[in-house]
């Protein structure tokens, strides 16, 4: 099928279309990871993104249902060079974009439009499948509203509470779009884990009696999630409070700090960080906005910094009982070299009911 990607700045990429006809759009960003694109694809942070892979060959392992982090795709649409047409396994991801309803494009040159995203930050975009008028998908990048502008928090959170028994600590979720390996990773430690909307508040989620509260990644700009924000603030003093990813920035929001938008972001499965203690870590990071280190108040302190950038990768205030990190501790996909440490911490310091 004939398929065309076009950018706000006036440019459009003309490419083979797959999947199904139609047109997305959505911010162009790219992720850095050689594998895990199913992981990526149904991730939730991803939503309001066209998702395109520096990796220049993806779909070859077919679509691992497994290892889905969510039910659906979030990202709004796929950008590859090249992708595999007759996997080992199947469905392809051919046929589960065209099952689906997506929206992909191969043969285009990632390599260059990853540079020029890292030369001129990312740009609003327009994903046509089955035409390949440029000039159109040119007007439909430039007709969208900003990232920044869009509330999308409330298209990936759970529309209900709902429990994932165990026999331990109980630790309420609050969901902004949550990865299903966190979860996995908080049961892994017989956590009882209680998951609620974003918009729950103080009254819904003291229902179930928490020990803990958890705030989860989540798509978009954290500075539009004032619902949450606001819950988060009525329990800091009153429970232990941890954060992944947007769980960070809303933990500092509460406590008065601020956040800005990065200029392409963090996304891949190899981003190194560097911990309190000194050593490097791999981990796989998925996040547009940041946490302003300056901004934190008195008490907090930065126990992880990004090694390419410095920018604030955690920071925790022991007499709060707060601590968070910006990436993703639970990887899949990616690298696990923070998985035991900090889930076990995180387990280990909520007190005993």
């Amino acid at each position: 099928m004939k398929a065309v990607l076009g950018l706000e700045d006036g440019n459009f990429f003309v490419g083979e279309g797959f999947g199904a006809e139609g047109t997305s759009t959505g911010e162009l960003v790219f992720t850095t990871q050689m594998t895990g694109y199913m992981e990526a694809l149904t991730d939730p942070s991803y939503a309001g993104q066209l998702l395109m892979f520096t990796y220049p060959l993806i779909g070859n392992y077919g679509v691992d249902f497994q290892n889905f982090q969510n039910p659906l795709v979030h990202a709004r649409g796929c950008i590859t060079r090249e992708v595999c047409s007759y996997p080992k396994h199947t469905p392809s991801l051919i046929s589960f974009f065209e099952e689906q309803g997506l929206q992909g494009i191969s043969g285009i040159d990632t390599r260059m439009l990853t540079i020029r995203t890292r030369l001129h930050g990312t740009l609003k975009s327009a994903l046509i499948v089955g035409d390949d008028d440029g000039e159109q998908a040119v007007a439909l990048a430039r007709g969208m509203p900003d990232i920044s502008a869009m509330d999308l928090i409330e298209k990936v959170t759970c529309k209900a509470p709902y429990r994932v028994q165990g026999r331990g600590k109980r630790i309420a979720i609050l969901d902004l779009g949550v990865k299903k390996n966190i979860v996995v990773s908080l049961r892994r430690r017989d956590a009882d884990v209680y998951i609620f909307p974003y918009s729950a508040t103080k009254e819904e989620i003291d229902a179930c009696r928490p020990q803990a509260l958890f705030i989860s990644n989540g798509p978009g700009d954290p500075k539009r999630a004032t619902a949450a924000i606001e819950t988060v603030r009525s329990y800091i003093g009153e429970l232990p409070i941890y954060g992944i990813c947007m769980g960070n920035q809303i933990l500092a929001l509460a406590l008065g700090g601020e956040t800005y938008k990065l200029k392409f972001g963090h996304r891949g499965s190899n981003q190194p960080v560097r911990g309190p203690d000194g050593p490097v870590s791999i981990t796989t990071q998925n996040h547009g906005y940041v946490v302003d280190a300056e901004s934190l108040p008195e008490g907090s302190s930065v126990t992880y910094r990004n090694v390419n950038d410095n920018t604030l990768e955690g920071f925790a205030d022991p007499y709060l009982n707060i601590f968070c990190v910006q990436f993703h501790p639970e990887a899949h996909g990616g690298p696990q070299d923070l998985e035991k440490s900090i889930f076990d911490k995180i387990y280990r310091s909520i007190p005993d009911a």
